[in-house]
């Protein structure tokens, strides 16, 4: 399925993507209001504002991932939940050096999870399986690796220690999407092989690039 995630309507057929979603259309924005502003001092500002959405998507994935370790059950779970709890932890890490740059470029890094809350940025649909969890976070996963790449490409060579720390951080992050494709792929094969099958499959989402588009 092709979707561009700056349609309202994609929000309610994916509910649980609208935080990570609504970042990314935020970062977007921003990205578009800096490359026709000038001056170091608006770069800075741009970065900032960039850095604490990527901060936020961070904080959301850690909140994900934590409560899809909680619901996960089942024998078929004991590995996967060892997965959430770790990327769980690796996306702390992202969050924390994340804020670490914002307060090194003079800004104010946004942690606070009530906030978030407040938002419904943490909200997720109630996932019946284990396969519909895994494939809720990759889809997620998906819009913050494409978020993470055109910040890097709008960063360029305007900030260079930013635009390092977010290549690590992406490097990660394409790493969890090809491990949680994998187990995911594997889960259903064994479902099918067991003639037990009951996952719903959630649509695979395609991003759709290019000017204008998510």
């Amino acid at each position: 399925m092709s979707a561009n995630l700056n349609s309202p309507e994609l929000d309610g057929m994916y509910p649980f993507l609208s935080g990570v979603a609504d970042r990314r259309r935020r970062a977007r924005q921003h990205i578009e209001a800096g490359a026709v502003t000038a001056g170091f001092e608006a770069v800075r500002l741009t970065v900032l504002r960039l850095l604490n959405e990527a901060l936020t998507t961070e904080l959301i994935c850690v909140v994900r991932y934590r409560r899809h370790c909680a619901m996960s059950g089942g024998t078929e779970a004991e590995t996967v939940r060892g997965e959430f709890l770790r990327y769980a932890q690796e996306e702390q890490g992202h969050a924390d050096r994340i804020a670490e740059r914002i307060v090194q470029l003079g800004g104010e890094p946004n942690l606070n999870p009530l906030a978030l809350h407040a938002a419904g940025d943490c909200e997720d649909i109630e996932a019946g399986t284990l396969a519909d969890m895994l494939e809720e976070d990759l889809i997620a996963e998906r819009i913050a690796i494409e978020s993470y790449r055109e910040i890097v490409q709008y960063l360029g060579t305007n900030d260079p220690t930013t635009r390092q720390l977010l290549e690590s951080i992406l490097a990660v992050e394409a790493g969890h999407a090809e491990e949680l494709a994998s187990m995911r792929e594997q889960l259903l094969r064994k479902e099918r092989a067991a003639g037990g099958a009951t996952s719903v499959r959630l649509p695979v989402l395609q991003l759709v690039t290019g000017a204008g588009r998510a």
